[in-house]
């Protein structure tokens, strides 16, 4: 067998799984999401720089601010999910760098003293964390409803107005409700996306 996971995992993690678009009104525990976090907090980082924070859209009121920056059906797929995350950047993660990745001290100067490299770089690491963040909802036994149809310039400034954290990606999540899945695309087959030099 190529691969070292089960079929069942395989199938709940990527073949079976899909972006849902409606969900039931079962609750989404804080205990599931701690559960997530513990997981996918192993994803790599370079130098371990950890830069993805998640914002718990749990209130009616926090939600309805939330839904102002969305974009077409977004809105209503965000107000009737039983929980939503906002994923940011965390612009001032070199900050946690020393302890982190505490064998290179003088690290979070050396690499990351201007702001401008620094957002780059935990933009491109935190958007990696973000994919594992999906799967580990998956492996929760949830689905996973990710969506960049929004106003994050709006967002930055309503939840996030000190300019420390930018977000990127809006998660809803939950257990899929009634035609919840639209058919699978078509993926690239693998002569097309793979090359060997």
């Amino acid at each position: 067998m190529a691969l070292a996971l089960d079929p069942a995992a395989q199938d709940l993690l990527f073949r079976e799984a899909h972006t849902a678009n409606t969900f039931t009104d079962e609750p989404v525990t804080d205990e599931q999401i701690q559960a997530v976090y513990d997981l996918v907090k192993f994803a790599p980082t370079a130098f371990n720089q950890s830069p993805l924070r998640v914002t718990l859209v749990r209130s009616r009121e926090a939600r309805e601010r939330l839904v102002k920056y969305a974009m077409g059906a977004n809105g209503d797929k965000t107000l009737s999910a039983p929980l939503t995350a906002v994923l940011s950047v965390d612009l001032d993660f070199h900050e946690k760098l020393p302890e982190l990745f505490p064998h290179a001290p003088g690290i979070k100067d050396a690499y990351f003293s201007e702001a401008t490299s620094r957002e780059a770089a935990g933009t491109q690491n935190a958007t990696l964390q973000a994919g594992y963040f999906i799967l580990g909802v998956r492996a929760a036994g949830l689905a996973a409803g990710p969506m960049t149809g929004f106003d994050f310039a709006g967002i930055n400034e309503k939840f996030f107005g000190d300019g420390k954290q930018k977000a990127f990606l809006v998660i809803n999540i939950g257990k899929p409700g009634d035609d919840a899945f639209f058919p699978r695309s078509p993926r690239l087959a693998f002569e097309d996306a793979v090359a060997t030099v």
